[in-house]
This record gives C-alpha cells, structure tokens and sequence, in this order.
C-alpha cells in the first residue's frame, strides 16, 4: 500500500524549500517564512506548510506581499495548498483582495514507474529543444491552448535555460518531423538536493488529444528523470490531466490552489 502520508511529508520537506536557481533578472527575497520571487512575469510567493504566524500577524505579512507588488504595479500569485496552516490562510487572502484561481491536484508518482509509452500517433515525433526560436514556438502553441497571450512563456523558458540548462530538460512533440508543427510541448524540471522532478507544461493542441501523446511526454520525461537519478515524480495536475497520470499509478497528495491580486489598474 502507497504510504501517502509519506508522500506528502517528502513534498513538503524536500519541495517548499530551496528554490531552483533564479532565471536571469529574477531575484528571491525571504520576508519571515515567506519565500518572494521578483521579476517573473508576475510576483510569487510561497511558503512553508505551517507559516507560524497567525491573526494579525498574518493579516500584515499578506498585506506587506500585496503592497510590495502593487508599488511595482504587478500582479502577484501566493500559492497555497490544501493541508497549509494556518487553515484560515485563505480566508484572510481574500479579505486582503486576492482571488483564488483553478484549483489543481498535487500527484506524486515513482519515477521509474511511468517510463512505458503507449506509442506516437503516424507522423508525429519527440525532440527535446533549447533554441530560443523553438521555446517562442512553444508559447505560440501553449497560446492557442489556453486562448491567452501567453508569449510571457517563451520569455520565462529562455531565461531558464540560460540560466542553469542541467535543471531543466523541454520536450516539443512535432506533426511533420522535426521543425514541424508544434502540438504538444513539456518540459522536465530538476530540482537539486532533492529526489524530486517536477512535470509541467504537457499541453497539446484539441484537435490531437486523445492519442497518447501527453502520456508518451510523461514516459520520456520520467526516463530522463531515472537516468539522473530522480525518485519521484510531482505533477500539479489540472482536472484534464490528473485522471490519466492517477491511471499511470500516480497518487493524490493534496491540492494547490493560487491565490492572485492585481493592481486596481487591471
């Protein structure tokens, strides 16, 4: 029997402390237990599960992060998870105007049990890319997904890997050999002293899903995770992926949800 308990225990010890290396123009900042990250395409912070302060102690530590990023006329996201203390965490987020966004599943799987691919559908093939022409395509398709301008992406990736390449591995699956269309994009992200990697991105054009191509970026992705070691895999899952990576033997831990204000400008 999986030892959820576990699971999550190493999450939070392992994953909720030392960051990965900064991208070029970001910078990390420690106000009490919170960790802020400046200078991504929006403000961030996060924290420990149990932040040690409570009432108004809090009240003013949440201010203090909504005041810093709105004299910079930025938005700025706090991420929280389900089991955070203090449980009223997100009650006074909301008090101080921020919005709760898509709630998504923390899944936490054995890496070196997601290595089987189901195939690629005729015509289409796995490349791993670091070219900044090819991380622009990305974003261009991760656009038509979600229906935004997400051109902040291409931005965000560059920067990663110019920044530290041995922590992060990006995947493109192509329709029409290499250089082709971009249909399905994810990227692979170590993260160092730790036995986690963590799976993000995995999005894949509608009109192409439903063919074993998110699952075959899964399997590639944990196979370069084994070969450096990894033990564990860990996915914030939207409601599309998470009931496939629970069927490829992933395990629900608890759930994340971004907390989000915004300047009264916007």
């Amino acid at each position: 029997m999986t030892d959820i308990d576990g699971l999550l225990a190493a999450y939070d010890e392992q994953l909720r402390g030392t960051p990965p290396t900064p991208p070029a123009g970001v910078t990390y900042e420690q106000d009490g237990p919170l960790l802020r990250m400046v200078g991504m395409h929006r403000g961030f912070v996060t924290g420990p599960r149990d932040l040690g302060v409570r009432g108004a102690d809090l009240d003013r530590l949440i201010a203090r992060q909504r005041d810093y990023f709105g004299a910079r006329g930025e938005q700025v996201e706090w991420k929280t998870r389900g089991h955070d203390l203090p449980a009223d965490l997100t009650d006074r987020l909301r008090a101080a105007g921020f919005a709760g966004e898509e709630q998504e599943t923390v899944l936490i799987g054995m890496a070196r049990e997601m290595t089987a691919a189901p195939g690629l559908p005729d015509g289409v093939t796995l490349r791993q890319v670091s070219a900044d022409a090819d991380l622009r395509r990305i974003a261009a398709m991760e656009s038509a997904v979600w229906g935004q301008d997400w051109s902040w992406l291409g931005d965000d990736l560059i920067r990663r890997v110019s920044a530290a390449p041995d922590e992060i591995v990006i995947l493109v699956a192509e329709a029409g050999g290499s250089g082709g269309q971009v249909i399905a994009a994810a990227w692979l992200v170590f993260r160092q002293g730790t036995e986690f990697a963590g799976l993000w991105g995995g999005s894949t054009l509608a009109a192409w899903r439903g063919r074993g191509i998110y699952r075959s970026l899964v399997a590639a992705r944990a196979e370069l995770a084994v070969a450096r070691g990894v033990r564990y895999l860990q996915v914030d899952a939207s409601d599309n992926s998470a009931p496939i990576l629970r069927r490829l033997g992933f395990h629900a831990v608890t759930t994340t949800t971004p907390y989000v204000w915004s300047p009264p400008h916007s």
